[in-house]
């Protein structure tokens, strides 16, 4: 294994490590709640710690594994070596118009003003309607010709 190669799985074992870490600490989060919450197994995020993968790990998972502790996936793409624009499917276009009310709330992410308490709470908010089960069509018309 070359050097790099080596410094790269340092890097990120200690990135994972520490996101462990801080889930544990803040949300009292073991490493079942984290798999559970993160859609990463625990046998991966074992892997990635003691930094024992032969190929990189999957960008889907690691954007996985960070959204769903609440972390900016390009800080673990910066320690696997990754550039974010690599692996954008659209760089250097801009994304769709967002929800003033979406702003909002990323705007209150990023106040230091806001408690870490209610930051947690609109990150829990977001996950809980970020995966919940859509409803097909057919209920969702039902729904509007009833209200």
């Amino acid at each position: 294994m070359t050097e790099t190669a080596n410094a790269r799985k340092i890097a990120f074992a200690t990135f994972v490590r520490r996101a462990l870490d801080e889930a544990r600490a803040t949300r009292a989060w073991s490493g079942t709640e984290v798999s559970r919450r993160t859609g990463v197994s625990r046998q991966t995020i074992n892997r990635w710690v003691r930094g024992d993968w032969a190929s990189d790990p999957e960008a889907e998972r690691v954007v996985a594994f960070c959204e769903g502790l609440g972390l900016n996936p390009a800080t673990a793409f910066a320690a696997l070596g990754w550039e974010r624009a690599a692996t954008a499917p659209h760089a250097g276009q801009p994304g769709p118009p967002m929800d003033p009310d979406v702003e909002a709330l990323l705007r209150r992410l990023v106040d230091p003003n806001v408690s870490d308490a209610e930051k947690f709470h609109i990150r829990e908010t977001i996950r809980y309607l970020a995966y919940r089960p859509t409803l097909p069509v057919d209920v969702r018309k039902r729904g509007k010709q009833a209200g």
